[in-house]
C-alpha cells in the first residue's frame, strides 16, 4: 500500500523558531510554499485552524486555485458554523478544487482557546458535538432529496443543497484524538484517524485502540492512521544533532521572550490527553527507538506535532518506514524553517520511504503470487 506524505500549507512564515516577517496572509508566500510541497513530491497540505489566523478555508481555496496536483486537508471546527453551512461550503471547495479536497475536523482540546469562539462545552460533549457534526455533512453530502434532523445539538427541517461534491462517495474525513472519547467518535466516522508522533510501542497501543473503537462501533473497515513529525536533518549524524540543538536553544529563548505565543505555538495548562502523553513521554526521555527525539516537545509544553525525528535523510526515512510497519499509511511531516524543510525533505526523505515501500510491496506481491 503507497505511504502519503501530507505537509503543512502556512500563510506566512512564522514557527516556534522563526518570527513572523510579513502579514499574517502573505499571498506570495502562501503559494510558494505550497508549490514548493507540489514540485517535491508531497500529496496533500493541512491548512490548520486557529482562533487568530486566516480562514483556512479560503487559504485552501486560494491554494486550490493555484496549483494543479496537490491535494488539500482543511482543518474545520464544529463550533464555529452550523453543520449543513459547512457541508455546503466544503462541497464548493471541493467542485473549486475538482476533488482535491479532505476535511479535518477538530473537537478542540484546549477550553480556553474554545473560549475565544464562544464554545463552553466540556470536553466529553464536545467529542460528542463532533460525532453529530460529521453524521450530519457526510449525509449533506449525499443527500439528492431534503432530509430533518433532530439530534442532541442540531436540530433543522427541510435542508437540501443544490451543491455535491465531485469525489464520490464523497471527501474523506480525518479525525485525530488520544483519549477514550475521541477514539470513539473518530473510530465511528473517521477515514483518516490522525495521532501525533511517539514511540513506536505507545503508537502501536494507539493504533490499537483505534481499531478496537471501530470494531465496537460496528464498522467492517478500518480508517488510515497518519503519524506527525517534526524532521530536523543534515548530511551526517553529527550536523544533524547540532542543527536539532540550535532549534531546540531557539524554541526555548522565543517561549521564554514571548509569553504572548502561548496558545499559538507553545502549549499553556496541558488539558488535552495528546500533550498529556507527549510530556509524560518527555519525562521518560529524551530519545527513542531509531530518531526520535522528544525535547522538542518538552519545550513547546507538548504543543501538537512536536516531537522531532533527527538525523540524516536516510536515519530519518527508516525511522519512518519502521512507522510504516505498524500500520501507517499517511505521514504528516513539517520542518522549523517551513519553506527550506519543505524543499529538503520532499528532495531527500520522501524517495527513500516511497522507493522502500514500493519496494515491500512488489516483494509482497510476488511473496503471494508464489
Amino acid at each position: 500500500m503507497p505511504v502519503e506524505f501530507l505537509g503543512i500549507a502556512m500563510t506566512n512564515d512564522a514557527s516556534e523558531t522563526n518570527a513572523r516577517s510579513g502579514p499574517s496572509f502573505d499571498p506570495e508566500y502562501t503559494l510558494r510554499l505550497a508549490r514548493a510541497h507540489e514540485e517535491f513530491g508531497w500529496d496533500r497540505v493541512l491548512t490548520a485552524y486557529s482562533s487568530a489566523a486566516p480562514d483556512p478555508g479560503y487559504a485552501a481555496a486560494y491554494i486550490a486555485a493555484h496549483t494543479e496536483r496537490l491535494q488539500v486537508l482543511v482543518a474545520h471546527r464544529p463550533n464555529v458554523c452550523h453543520p449543513t453551512f459547512a457541508a455546503r461550503a466544503f462541497a464548493t471547495l471541493d467542485n473549486l478544487s475538482a476533488g482535491r479536497l479532505a476535511v479535518h475536523f477538530i473537537t478542540g482540546g484546549n477550553t480556553h482557546e474554545q473560549a475565544r469562539e464562544g464554545d463552553f462545552l466540556a470536553k466529553d460533549q464536545r467529542y460528542a458535538r463532533t460525532r453529530e457534526y460529521i453524521q450530519i455533512v457526510k449525509r449533506a453530502w449525499a443527500s439528492t432529496e431534503p432530509f430533518d434532523h433532530e439530534g442532541e445539538f442540531y436540530r433543522f427541517a427541510d435542508f437540501g443543497s443544490e451543491i455535491l461534491p465531485v469525489q464520490k462517495p464523497r471527501p474523506a474525513v480525518s479525525f485525530g484524538g488520544s483519549s477514550p472519547a475521541a477514539y470513539a467518535a473518530g473510530g465511528a466516522e473517521a477515514d483518516i484517524f490522525c495521532l501525533w508522533g511517539e514511540p513506536l510501542e505507545q503508537t502501536a497501543e494507539q493504533i490499537a485502540s483505534v481499531r478496537a473503537a471501530v470494531h465496537a462501533s460496528g464498522r467492517t473497515d478500518q480508517p488510515k492512521i497518519q503519524v506527525s513529525f517534526r524532521p530536523i536533518i543534515a548530511p551526517t549524524e553529527e550536523q544533524a544533532w547540532e542543527k536539532a540543538h540550535r532549534v531546540l536553544d531557539t524554541i526555548l529563548r522565543r517561549r521564554q521572550a514571548s509569553p504572548a505565543l502561548i496558545g499559538r505555538y507553545f502549549a499553556g495548562t496541558a488539558e488535552n490527553t495528546g500533550t498529556q502523553r507527549l510530556l509524560a513521554i518527555a519525562e521518560q526521555g529524551e530519545r527513542f527507538d531509531r530518531a526520535l527525539w522528544t525535547a522538542t516537545a518538552a519545550a513547546t509544553g507538548g504543543a501538537g506535532n512536536s516531537n522531532a525525528l533527527v538525523g540524516t535523510p536516510e536515519t530519518v526515512a527508516e525511522a519512518l518506514l519502521d512507522y510504516c510497519d505498524l500500520g501507517v499509511d499517511i505521514i504528516s511531516l513539517r520542518g522549523y524553517d517551513l519553506l527550506t524543510d519543505t524543499v529538503d525533505i520532499g528532495r531527500h526523505v520522501l524517495p527513500i520511504v516511497r522507493g522502500e515501500v514500493a519496494r515491500r510491496d512488489r516483494a509482497g506481491q510476488v511473496s503471494a503470487g508464489r
